[in-house]
């Protein structure tokens, strides 16, 4: 298998610290316009509605992606895998996953790209507890498992 999963884990530890500080960030700018709607006289609840709403809605957003990372962080990176589960890198011969938190694609430094999945994606359900060799079927495609780490 070509894929370095340290390096996979550490850039998918990166992105989810990026979710969280921009999540973070958005609900520091949104309490910082609040405490300044409350020194104008020209008050607007309307707006005070919205914006906690807004900081509400990251709110539970950066909930979600502090779990991710907790979920993220029970993975040990040096581990090999011999069966698809949680923590495998899972190289097939039409892509490879990563079966960690949902972020979606992640760019390796050599140029490969690996789709970060969690166990809930539909495609884990095809994929999971099997090994090298094996293939499975997912919307109506043939694949091989070609590696696993």
């Amino acid at each position: 298998m070509k894929t370095n999963k340290k390096e996979l884990f550490l850039k998918s530890l990166d992105a989810i610290n990026d979710k969280i500080d921009q999540y973070q960030s958005r609900m520091d700018q949104i309490k910082e316009s609040m405490e300044n709607n409350d020194i104008k006289t020209d008050y607007d609840e309307d707006n005070k509605g919205e914006m906690l709403s807004n900081f509400e809605k990251n709110a539970g957003y950066l909930s979600e992606a502090q779990e991710q990372k907790e979920d993220l962080s029970k993975i040990d990176p040096e581990y090999k895998n011999e069966r698809i589960g949680f923590g495998s890198v899972v190289e097939t011969n039409k892509k490879y996953y990563f079966v960690s938190i949902a972020l979606g694609e992640i760019s390796m430094e050599n140029g490969s790209k690996i789709f970060a999945i969690s166990t809930k994606a539909p495609i884990y359900k095809a994929l999971e507890g099997k090994k090298k060799g094996d293939t499975f079927t997912f919307n109506g495609e043939e694949h091989e498992i070609t590696g696993i780490a």
